[in-house]
């Protein structure tokens, strides 16, 4: 086991180093330049500052090195754990991020819960159900799920209970530790919604492999020897479906972390989404290529944990 993670640990670094690379340039080939926006004041710099003070800036931030020159002066504070200072706010950018990703991780984790807490059992009795009323329901619920955008509904949900029933979410952020119920009024709608995208999904993953195994030998046996109906669905069919289903959720969690982004925008929520859209308007190159690494080692860290626990699931599967 041990070889095999450190196998998997070493083939995801060609990946994050594709992603860095990849982030850092496309952020240099934006049009505008960051010192004649912060000194001009907009997009395109216009303000009337002088050449002289933007290629002062310029010098002051490090943007007039050759591009080799500042991709491995990032690379080598990341390793330090010093993503650098924001080229707007002029704060360290891992402490920026520090303050903001507790908000993002609970919305994806709070919206992961409801999508699993709802799906699994939606997919487990269109199985067993299969071609009943109900299951020709949950099915259709589930293609609107994954036809209907998350900004469109968030933006109707919004209308829904400014006019119909004059309340609007607290604006900011408050912990849970500090005051639940405040938390939960600001994050369950957001949840909620993202929450109903991915349990479409995950609905029809469940229901899919539930069908499958349910016409495998064994579970035939298993209902042969007289087992209860319950036995036969946990014991031996859900344990081998359930192996896709987790496959599916640790992806829809990395991609939750980027999915909150329109949430947060929408909900105006102070979370690591909003900060990367605000950052990407003002090319604070800084905030931008740390943001995205960030979600990349995330995600291509849910996989490996998702790999290694298909063993502990599965003994048919073993790693030498």
């Amino acid at each position: 086991m041990g070889g095999y993670i450190a196998r998997r640990v070493v083939g995801l670094l060609p990946i994050l180093f594709g992603i860095s690379v990849i982030v850092f340039l496309i952020m240099r080939l934006l049009p505008g330049d960051v010192a004649a926006m912060i000194l001009g004041g907009d997009e395109e710099g216009r303000g009337g500052a002088s050449k002289e003070a933007i290629e002062a800036l310029r010098l002051q931030l490090g943007l007039n090195k050759p591009l080799i020159v500042q991709y491995f002066e990032w690379i080598w504070g990341l390793a330090r754990f010093d993503a650098g200072i924001s080229l707007w706010s002029g704060q360290p950018v891992l402490a920026e991020i520090g303050k903001r990703i507790p908000l993002t991780l609970e919305l994806a984790v709070l919206a992961l819960t409801i999508s699993m807490v709802v799906a699994i059992p939606i997919g487990i009795y269109s199985a067993v159900r299969q071609d009943s009323w109900v299951d020709y329901l949950m099915r259709s619920i589930s293609i609107g799920g994954l036809a209907i955008p998350g900004f469109w509904l968030a933006t109707l949900t919004i209308l829904f209970l400014t006019i119909g029933f004059k309340w609007t979410p607290p604006l900011g952020y408050v912990p849970f530790t500090r005051n639940p119920w405040v938390n939960l009024q600001q994050l369950i709608w957001p949840a909620l919604i993202l929450g109903f995208g991915n349990a479409a999904l995950i609905s029809r993953m469940t229901r899919s492999t539930m069908l499958e195994v349910l016409r495998e030998d064994y579970v035939r046996t298993a209902r042969a020897k007289g087992l209860k109906p319950r036995v036969v669905l946990g014991a031996h069919a859900l344990r081998n479906a359930i192996l896709p289903v987790l496959t599916l959720g640790a992806i829809e969690l990395g991609g939750l972390l980027g999915g909150t982004v329109v949430m947060e925008t929408i909900f105006t929520l102070p979370g690591l989404g909003r900060y990367l859209v605000d950052a990407i308007y003002h090319r604070d190159y800084p905030v931008v290529q740390t943001i995205i690494l960030l979600m990349g080692v995330v995600y291509v860290t849910l996989n490996l944990v998702v790999d290694i626990l298909y063993g502990f699931f599965d003994p048919r599967i073993r790693y030498e």
